[in-house]
């Protein structure tokens, strides 16, 4: 290539790079800083990072240690990876070219940090570019790969199916997909089995990684080798490097799923092989085994081949549901933290959070670490290549009650097992039980704890003879000296509580229910922050037990939470306002007695008043508004003003940010759950207030409400389209005048939300609850604007038909969509009538599962009224109709809305009797059932 790099515009350029990783001159990091953010202009600055970065030395003129370059080109390496991640589309073809040059030279570095990076850049290349942008990559990948000259270096075979493992993570879609008459996974996943015999325990771990994409999906490359696969699994399954055991147990959990035939004939040697492995000292690799129980056990057909083996599988379970030495030490001990304020790290969401680093392929970097400082650190979090929402599999020194871990995962197994084989599974544990719930040693005595709270779903009804004994047992250790049992022992009361609150007889109550509750209760208040938050768990799991039950007990209950309100740091808090909105949702309206709202709402109010706008505990106190709100109802009006307002607010300064972020990289993307809990109070106080307060709340509402709705609507994000349309449907049930004049603009936004080809296959599950609260919207929209839909009928005729005909479609959806539809026909019968043929018998399907309701009545009116237009219609239907008329519930209940109906049955019944000639023969051929009912409730 002609280009060639200025020399003082490298000096810079890595002295820049250099600087921008100083962990001691700050004025030097910030200054480089912005140099390189004004270089990132420069046409020719990926041609000068591509150079860096794929030099092993420093060029002539510059004078770097080793270490120092190191560093220059893993920042250059970063900074051209974020560069194609953000604007490749802008990168001119020549810097492209020689970008494809630089990345095989790094892959073959000596380094495995920069091997690791070319990856990087090779893997973001192909996302922007797609496989056939960069044809040449995979075949010289697969060069290297194959060492056919015997000349490639070992370094260099790692680097290329490292990268390869990276391309395969990344693009699975793209190389199954067929292109230009290739997929090219099939010449791939071939070279990949044949990879897992190299004699490189880093390429044969690599090998498999990429495997393991593919094994969870049902490719045509996967069925055409599959027994091959299996073959190379095997004999890997004794390789030495516990690396690769891991990948292997990792591809047998993930074929569970999508080969089970396949692995059915070996269920012998898999459950010796998997309990071997589980028994490793390696846990990483003693977790993936364990994985295998919970796949198996879950899986519809292959969890009976297990039963034989049950016996010999639980022990191992139990033996690693005891914490550890190191998992103890890591614990801390026992303490009284009640007062310690949280860490920052102990407050983060409640999700895989997003990691530094990806995985270094045994990474040797020959910088000082004494001389850079925090350099090292400072690279991690330029390259956050993780996506937000994986795990790294590195995450291992962090509490063992943060992650998942190997007794988590035995656990989980055991739960599993219970509902799989119940009696069996508690004799198995029964000796253990009683040899190990008073054991003198805590960490069996939590064991013991574990395993029978584990067992509570699947084993309730053989364990229900023994809880009378149990549960004041397990009641006793709420008060054991170690945090730890007092954590558990929350945790399996909290799983046996639905037997509690099942109990009738009131001494029963007096002995086992109360004081199990009041025990919790306590715990709630215990000196340790995590039996703190167990025991809040455990109220919360008490509370759906429960439901109703704990009317008689809501005093104390609320008195408790609002003692807790004053004590708890941040983290515990979050579980507090699930307790309290757990109980406002089985309460309901009970919540508003004056004696009760008067203890809770101001400690919820003080909070309200003391979170910011911008905390993220904003999200788990505007949920438990919601209920809250629903609880109270009208109850509610003295709080309702200042904040809808802020919720308001708190959406509008969101969609600001995420128009800034949009047209400036500079700025982050803010957190869509803002507009989520937002939208759904929003929801939850314009219900509970009734039309006349709510209208008052939007009309006064600044900025402009329905413009604000509009934007989320039209969010790229669906759970934010999903609560936008829920929201929307409210507004018309509540506030339909002052979303009138808004609807020729909304409505479009609506129609095209319905449009089925509009949802992604990978985010079909998401897709599908917009359109479902979509379709519910357009109903209650229809309901109030009556005639005026004339204009968006045709459309919304179709997108409702498409919905109802199409097979994939979830029930509920397909459901409303025929409400919708039907109640389209109050008012614009006419428009329907004509097309009648093509949606009758699907709406009759649709409606067959609907319970009786309002809803329902209004669609069943509206059809019933499209029939008496255009009655010839439905004539191959015509008995369906019948029957459901005949069949109809709730008819007797006159209402306004039910007396409406019957009218409209009456009439079309009517229609039909004129228009049949033989009509009491005609109905003859219906179950005499249906003949009798409409009998009874007509006048034939």
């Amino acid at each position: 290539m002609d280009w060639q790099p200025n020399t003082e515009s490298l000096r810079t350029l890595s002295a820049c790079l250099k600087d921008s990783l100083s962990g001691f001159n700050k004025t030097a990091q910030k200054q480089a800083e912005i140099m390189l953010a004004q270089a990132k202009n420069s046409p020719d600055i990926n041609n000068y990072l591509a150079y860096i970065f794929s030099s092993a030395s420093p060029a002539p003129g510059l004078s770097y240690s080793d270490g120092d370059w190191h560093l220059v080109r893993s920042a250059a390496a970063i900074m051209l990876k974020n560069n194609v991640k953000s604007t490749q589309k802008q990168i001119p073809e020549a810097s492209l070219a020689l970008i494809k040059l630089a990345v095989p030279l790094g892959i073959q570095d000596k380094n495995a940090q920069i091997r690791n990076y070319a990856g990087n850049i090779a893997t973001e290349v192909i996302r922007r570019g797609g496989v056939w942008g960069w044809p040449e990559l995979l075949p010289e990948l697969l060069k290297l790969l194959g060492n056919e000259s015997g000349q490639v270096s070992n370094e260099a075979q790692e680097g290329a199916m490292s990268a390869m493992a990276k391309i395969c993570e990344d693009n699975a879609k793209a190389l199954e997909r067929e292109q230009r008459g290739e997929r090219p996974l099939n010449f791939l996943l071939p070279k990949f089995i044949e990879a897992t015999k190299s004699p490189l325990p880093k390429v044969r771990e690599q090998a498999l990684t990429a495997i393991n994409v593919f094994t969870p999906r049902k490719s045509q490359a996967m069925v055409n080798n599959i027994d091959n696969l299996l073959q190379h699994l095997f004999y890997l399954s004794e390789d030495s490097a516990p690396g690769i055991r891991r990948q292997v147990c990792r591809a047998f959990v993930r074929l569970v799923e999508t080969r089970p035939d396949k692995l059915l004939p070996h269920i012998n040697g898999l459950v010796d092989y998997i309990i071997t492995q589980q028994k490793s000292d390696d846990e990483e690799l003693a977790c993936e085994a364990a994985e295998f129980w919970l796949s198996v056990g879950e899986h519809d057909n292959l969890w009976q081949a297990l039963e034989p083996y049950v016996q010999r599988i639980i022990p191992v379970l139990l033996e690693c549901m005891v914490y550890s030495p190191e998992d103890i030490a890591m614990l801390g001990g026992a303490s009284d933290d009640e007062d310690e304020e949280d860490r920052q790290e102990d407050l983060k969401p409640q999700f895989a959070k997003k990691n530094l680093t990806r995985n270094v392929n045994g990474g040797d970097p020959s910088a000082d670490q004494g001389e850079n400082g925090n350099a090292f650190e400072k690279l991690a979090r330029m390259d956050g290549d993780l996506e937000d929402g994986e795990v790294d599999d590195d995450e291992g020194d962090e509490n063992p009650d943060e992650r998942w871990t190997l007794r988590k995962c035995s656990a989980a197994a055991l739960d599993v097992f219970a509902n799989d084989f119940g009696a069996t599974v508690f004799n198995s544990i029964l000796p253990y039980l009683q040899t190990n719930l008073k054991h003198t040693d805590w960490p069996h005595r939590e064991a013991a704890v574990l395993a029978l709270g584990a067992i509570a779903e699947g084993c309730m009804s053989v364990v229900t003879p023994h809880l009378p004994e149990l549960v004041p047992y397990l009641i006793s250790l709420l008060d054991d000296p170690e945090p730890v049992v007092r954590q558990i022992t929350c945790w399996t009361l909290g799983r046996y509580s639905s037997w509690a609150a099942s109990l009738r007889d009131p001494a029963q109550r007096d002995t086992y229910f109360l004081p199990l509750m009041d025990g919790i209760l306590k715990k709630m208040l215990d000196k340790n922050k995590k039996v703190q938050e167990a025991g809040a768990s455990a109220m919360a799991n008490l509370e759906e037990k429960a439901g109703k039950e704990l009317e008689p007990y809501c005093g104390p209950i609320i008195a408790q939470y609002v003692q807790c309100f004053a004590k708890y740091k941040d983290r515990n808090r979050w579980i507090l306002y699930d307790c309290v909105q757990t109980l406002a949702e089985h309460i309901g309206p009970v919540l508003a007695r004056p004696e009760l709202s008067n203890q809770l709402m101001p400690a919820l109010i003080g909070r309200w008043n003391a979170v910011a706008d911008e905390s993220r505990e904003m999200f788990p106190l505007l949920e438990c508004f919601s209920y809250v709100t629903m609880a109270l109802g009208d109850a509610f009006s003295p709080f309702a003003e200042p904040i809808f307002g802020r919720c308001v607010n708190i959406i509008h300064q969101n969609l600001e940010a995420s128009m800034t972020a949009r047209t400036n990289p500079n700025f982050d993307t803010p957190d869509k759950d803002f507009l989520v809990t937002s939208l759904d109070l929003l929801s939850a106080i314009i219900q509970a207030l009734g039309s006349e307060k709510a209208t008052k709340l939007v009309n006064n509402s600044q900025p402009a409400f329905f413009e604000l709705l509009s934007f989320c609507l039209e969010d790229p994000t669906d759970e934010v389209q999903q609560s936008a349309y829920a929201l929307l449907g409210d507004c018309a049930r509540y506030v339909f005048e002052l979303l009138k004049p808004y609807l020729p603009s909304i409505f479009p936004i609506l129609l095209k939300r319905l449009d089925l080809d509009n949802i992604l296959d990978e985010e079909i599950d998401n897709g599908f609850s917009v359109v479902n609260n979509a379709c519910w919207s357009a109903g209650e929209i229809a309901m109030q604007y009556q005639k005026a839909m004339a204009p968006f009928v045709p459309e919304l005729l179709q997108r409702c038909v498409e919905i109802i005909t199409n097979p994939r479609v979830p029930k509920g959806v397909n459901e409303n969509a025929a409400i919708a539809l039907g109640r389209l026909g109050l008012e614009n019968h006419d428009l329907l009538a004509p097309h009648l043929q093509t949606f009758a018998e699907e709406f009759l399907n649709s409606m067959d599962e609907v319970d009786p309701s309002e809803e329902k009545a209004t669609a069943f009116k509206g059809f019933s009224l499209t029939i008496a237009q255009n009655p010839q219609a439905i004539e191959h239907v015509l008995l369906r109709f019948f029957v459901a008329i005949a069949r109809y519930e709730d008819l007797k209940l006159r209402t306004p809305v039910k007396s409406e109906l019957h009218d409209v049955f009456q009439n079309v019944l009517n229609i039909y009797r004129q228009l049949i000639p033989q009509f009491d023969g005609f109905l003859a051929q219906l179950e005499p059932r249906d003949q009798q009912a409409l009998k009874t409730n007509y006048s034939l």
